[in-house]
């Protein structure tokens, strides 16, 4: 059994770590950092309820800390606790600029600790059915990915941390992450990026949308896109192929049923959600006549995957999914993307 202790119990805490934390064998969610109130005590009362980081790295049985709180404190607690000797999960991104994150990754190898970036958005099942479809070669050569998180929010959040100046607040750093780590999965390094961050609502002082292109050979294009101004949003995924198209609507359905403080994994989606939940498949041959339509189930996927195989790689039996060099390949797109916005160009792949 492996003691694991979080910091940080806002949204990205108690929806998206606590829950599936406590639902992977292996490992018990032994302490919780809730800086003020009492919703974590009474949401998990077998778990010890401390009120800073220096509490609970005074618990030694905790082997792995996962980090929870805003993105321009992770590199600083995560330093904190790797120098304390544990294992560390961090909440996407890994820093708010590459130069941190690659000096965290350094620390983290010269202490022999594992340090690992929280992008559970592969484990989204219909991310799943979109890598097994480019997979199986249905779709011919990929020439156009389309990946699309709207909201319509056209009133600033109360309070929220990400709707302020500052390090690492915005849209581009909350929701780019997993549009990047989606592309990167499919297809690899680009060999160029072009972005455009911007603020689209008139109230915003940060970020609140941003159009992100990764450039790839033969034409292949991959383009990441958020907004907190669609009244209609957007598919979710869309593929374009040289032998037909895939357009996916609806989002994944683990993450709405979190935040409303429900399991996902203990209910069975009704028969109208698995149909909404489902993406549309259409084949052509040559000549653009449709072959084939059919409807793609969200493959088989859930959250607890990612902290099962943190729990495998700690005791030794698995090798991680989620690697140091792959979340620094997400920090250098997002580095890149803020130099292509900033310049109003394409910026290449470094060699």
């Amino acid at each position: 059994m492996i003691d694991v202790g979080l910091i940080g119990f806002g949204l990205a805490g108690r929806s998206f770590h606590a829950p599936v934390i406590h639902a992977v064998p292996g490992l018990r969610l032994a302490a919780i950092v809730q800086r003020s109130g009492n919703q974590a005590a009474s949401l998990y009362p077998d778990a010890r309820i401390v009120r800073s980081v220096e509490e609970l790295l005074a618990i030694s049985d905790i082997r792995l800390i996962v980090i929870a709180t805003p993105n321009d404190t992770h590199c600083r607690i995560a330093r904190q606790c790797l120098e304390s000797g544990r294992d560390v999960v961090v909440d996407k991104p890994l820093a708010t600029a590459l130069d941190e994150a690659l000096e965290l990754a350094k620390f983290a190898r010269e202490r022999g600790r594992l340090l690992a970036v929280y992008h559970n958005r592969r484990f989204d099942g219909d991310f799943q059915a979109v890598l097994q479809l480019v997979a199986s070669g249905r779709l011919g050569r990929i020439v156009r990915f389309e990946s699309n998180y709207d909201r319509f929010r056209p009133h600033l959040k109360a309070n929220a941390w990400r709707e302020r100046s500052g390090p690492g607040t915005g849209v581009f750093m909350d929701l780019a992450p997993h549009l990047i780590d989606h592309a990167l999965v499919l297809f690899g390094l680009p060999e160029a990026v072009t972005a455009d961050i911007r603020i689209e609502r008139e109230q915003a002082i940060v970020d609140d949308s941003f159009d992100l292109t990764l450039h790839y050979a033969g034409g292949l294009r991959a383009l990441l896109r958020a907004t907190m101004l669609a009244p209609v949003t957007r598919p979710r995924f869309i593929l374009h192929g040289t032998g037909g198209a895939y357009v996916k609507h609806a989002f994944d359905l683990q993450e709405p049923i979190l935040r409303a403080g429900r399991i996902p994994w203990n209910e069975m989606p009704s028969e109208a959600e698995q149909e909404a939940n489902s993406g549309i498949l259409t084949l052509v041959n040559a000549e653009g006549t449709v072959t084939l339509q059919e409807r793609v189930p969200s493959a088989p996927s859930d959250y607890r995957s990612y902290y099962a195989n943190v729990r495998d790689v700690l005791l030794g039996n698995a090798t991680p999914l989620v690697t140091v060099e792959h979340a620094l390949n997400v920090m250098r797109v997002l580095e890149l993307a803020r130099e292509s916005s900033a310049r109003r160009c394409a910026v290449p792949w470094p060699l």
